[in-house]
């Protein structure tokens, strides 16, 4: 099947989800959308949300004919797309489902946290996941949530360090440091990329989950299941879109996530 995977995300953060589905099927053509023009999501109400993320999808679908449509953004998915994922005629996967997953399955006290944004954690998306996907594991949890203001704009300026971050972490991070817990769910695509500063205020006990690996995997699932996979070992072609300054998504891009990124173009809302 050589139609690609399409991915968007509200601007940088969803290329830890691109590399680890570049690392993991490396023979897939991948097509990336940043709406850098239009972050951050996290605090717009979600009726907007959503309206960005059918956008987004479509394009992908009309534009590129992609075979599947990943949303890379914690914030799009917790706003909540089921009319979205049952009107588009490829599958869809989100990053909220397999995060969960994974955080259930690194706890071994139970008492486990989810950072993300503040649309993220108000709408509950990540309540009902880990409460679903605990009763699978059959584990009794019991989950701290905490909204991290902040933590994607220094992302988005390619600030993952320094006093500045450091500060703002050992604040936003104090609720789901006081409970104890031993396994903590970047709940934001954009997280990863502070994975040193929130491990070290977060002490060497806690272990960080990162939903960009699992959801490769899952992509990596469906596609199989569905007999999508593309065939033989020739490198992929990746593909990598913006609605904002193309210039700075290249370059900081790159920095995020490799030479992949080299190729950029502009993608503009209808």
């Amino acid at each position: 099947m050589e139609r690609p995977i399409g991915m968007f995300d509200s601007g940088f953060g969803g290329l830890t989800v691109a590399r680890a589905v570049i690392d993991l099927l490396p023979s897939e053509h991948l097509v990336y959308i940043g709406d850098t023009g239009r972050y951050p999501y996290g605090s717009k109400p979600s009726d907007l949300v959503r309206g960005y993320a059918r956008e987004l999808a479509w394009s992908l679908v009309d534009e590129h004919d992609v075979k599947l449509v990943v949303v890379a953004c914690n914030t799009a998915a917790a706003a909540g797309l089921d009319d979205l994922r049952a009107e588009l005629p490829v599958p869809m996967l989100d990053v909220v489902a397999p995060g969960a997953a994974a955080l259930v399955e690194a706890t071994t006290s139970g008492r486990i946290g989810v950072i993300g944004t503040v649309g993220t954690v108000a709408s509950g998306a990540y309540l009902h996941a880990v409460q679903s996907a605990a009763a699978v594991a059959g584990l009794d949890v019991e989950l701290c949530s905490a909204a991290c203001p902040g933590f994607v704009e220094f992302v988005e300026r390619g600030q993952v360090s320094g006093d500045e971050v450091t500060v703002l972490a050992e604040r936003l991070l104090a609720p789901v440091r006081a409970v104890d817990v031993d396994a903590l769910l970047l709940g934001c695509t954009h997280y990863p990329f502070l994975a040193r500063v929130i491990s070290d205020v977060m002490g060497p006990g806690v272990t960080l989950v990162s939903s960009a690996d699992e959801t490769a995997f899952a992509v990596h699932r469906l596609l199989e299941h569905l007999d999508l996979l593309r065939p033989g070992t020739d490198p992929g072609e990746h593909r990598f879109r913006s609605s904002g300054d193309i210039d700075r998504f290249r370059d900081l891009g790159a920095r995020l996530l490799g030479p992949e990124l080299n190729h950029t173009e502009a993608w503009s809302p209808s």
